[in-house]
């Protein structure tokens, strides 16, 4: 079961969006510097589409993507999720995934999101801002990942 901590409407997170970031719990990665360590526990509130619909409602004409970060305790689940507000919004709001794994094991995410993000937070290496980092930042296409971690380099 996913579970969400809180969310906010963030500017940074996704480029030339205006994303509602869901912080999700259970964040099985334990990285070490990580900078939500309080969403490593199983804490917070179930998510599901009920909880989505009030958010899109609430924050639907400010916002032009919903970006899930985390949840890969329960990957199916955030792209069920994501599918449902593709077809809830028509595709107007755009979907993103802030994954922690290396790679992902489904072929679903590639239909479920416009975005995701993949790469453990290495501390030496630095967020996803930075040129060393070992993250990247993918826009999807067409079925393809195109890399655009470049566009979030300070």
């Amino acid at each position: 079961m996913l579970k969400y901590v809180d969310y906010d409407i963030v500017f940074q997170e996704i480029p030339d969006e205006v994303s509602l970031a869901i912080n999700l719990s259970n964040c099985p990665h334990r990285c070490e510097g990580c900078h939500s360590p309080q969403l490593q526990s199983d804490i917070g509130e179930p998510l599901n589409e009920n909880v989505i619909t009030e958010l899109l409602e609430k924050y639907g004409d400010g916002i032009t993507c919903v970006c899930f970060m985390g949840g890969d305790s329960a990957p199916d689940e955030v792209c069920r999720l994501a599918e449902f507000i593709r077809l809830f919004t028509n595709d107007k709001i755009k979907t993103a995934w802030y994954s922690g794994c290396k790679v992902l094991n489904t072929d679903t995410a590639l239909h479920s999101f416009n975005y995701i993000k993949l790469g453990p937070y290495i501390e030496h290496l630095g967020p996803l801002n930075k040129k060393t980092t070992n993250q990247k930042l993918f826009k999807i296409s067409q079925g393809k990942y195109q890399n655009i971690t470049y566009k979030m380099w300070k």
